[in-house]
């Protein structure tokens, strides 16, 4: 663990601090913290940042109620920045937004950014939507029933890939079955942060049995 007073922070106090999501991994916004804001927030395990613009301390959803839980703090290479993984109530940004960063500059015609959350919302839109063609209209139009017969034989399909010892294939149909439940999740109004929140809650039971078993 580094000591708080081995970080470099800069002329005025201050130390850049980058707030992720623990769950979608993104970038929620970039604020600024001195020693004290940083002490609050190790202590209260909330965002405590300091305000340039107000000049005082701002424990991030005193007001808004959108405070971030802070699941750790990481110092970068130098010692002059911060990384905050966070778990948040509400939105991170003033605008009301989940993240600060909303205005795309430039991307890739090549390379695609995916992650499980960009997946469900893609899957939400298309139930919200229904373009004619989609294979996910399909499922959505057929209901619950044919999207539990999907989730099924694509079980059947990891298991045979997996008793053959297929990797590639194994692979295969464990995407396929991931796409099937998520179309479950979608339908069922379950959260990709829902299901993060119970296997994080498996984790801790799971590592406070293993320490009942030391003792």
């Amino acid at each position: 663990m580094i000591d708080i007073n081995n970080l470099k922070f800069d002329k005025d106090g201050l130390i850049p601090a980058v707030v992720v999501d623990s769950i979608t991994k993104q970038v929620l916004t970039v604020a600024y913290m001195n020693k004290e804001s940083l002490a609050i927030s190790m202590v209260k395990g909330l965002t405590c940042f300091w305000s340039r613009s107000r000049q005082e301390l701002w424990l991030k959803g005193e007001t808004s109620g959108n405070y971030q839980h802070i699941v750790s703090i990481t110092a970068d290479c130098d010692g002059d920045a911060l990384v905050v993984v966070v778990e948040k109530e509400g939105p991170a940004c003033h605008l009301g937004t989940e993240s600060c960063f909303t205005n795309e500059l430039w991307h890739s015609d090549e390379r695609q950014e995916f992650s499980l959350q960009g997946l469900y919302e893609l899957l939400e839109g298309r139930k919200a939507d229904k373009p004619e063609g989609s294979y996910t209209t399909y499922l959505f139009e057929k209901g619950i029933d044919k999207i539990l017969k999907k989730v099924g034989e694509e079980c059947t399909e990891v298991i045979i890939a997996g008793k053959a010892d297929d990797k590639a294939e194994t692979i295969y149909e464990l995407a396929d079955l991931a796409y099937h439940a998520m179309v479950l999740m979608v339908e069922m109004g379950i959260t990709v942060e829902d299901v993060h929140k119970e296997l994080a809650s498996r984790h801790v039971i799971d590592h406070k049995v293993k320490q009942e078993k030391m003792t």
